[in-house]
């Protein structure tokens, strides 16, 4: 069992689409995401004690027992992932064109997310630590 304690902080994590853009807007887009959390959680090894989906940016509160870094790869990287096959798959070539970057080094073409995610460490007795 987890247990938030001064020793075993929880994780609320703040995820921010990629310039603002309202993403997450649409029921079947919030679904998708829904379904790849729950992919993530399984595949990391991740317990999510709670998320919410805004147009805009995600929400999650998970346990710390892999690094923040490492929840956001596994969160983000799989509901990336979805959204943007989903958008390829259904030919939403608009919404494609605005997410779309510079090419990388990984040859990566679109972000769904900023990639400066706000997290922070929550304690037993409401102390917030900025990570």
């Amino acid at each position: 069992m987890f247990q938030v304690s001064r020793t075993t902080p929880a994780y609320y994590l703040t995820s921010v689409a990629h310039k603002r853009l309202t993403v997450f807007r649409s029921d079947s887009i919030k679904q998708i995401v829904c379904e790849a959390f729950d992919e993530a959680r399984i595949s990391g090894v991740i317990m999510i004690f709670a998320y919410v989906i805004m147009p805009d940016h995600t929400h999650v509160i998970s346990d710390s027992r892999r690094k923040i870094k490492d929840v956001l790869r596994f969160l983000n990287g799989i509901s990336a992932k979805r959204v943007l096959d989903h958008l390829k798959e259904n030919d939403y070539e608009t919404s494609l064109a605005k997410l779309r970057i510079q090419e990388r080094d990984f040859k990566h073409k679109y972000s769904v997310y900023e990639h400066h995610p706000n997290a922070f460490e929550v304690y037993g007795e409401d102390t917030f630590c900025r990570r």
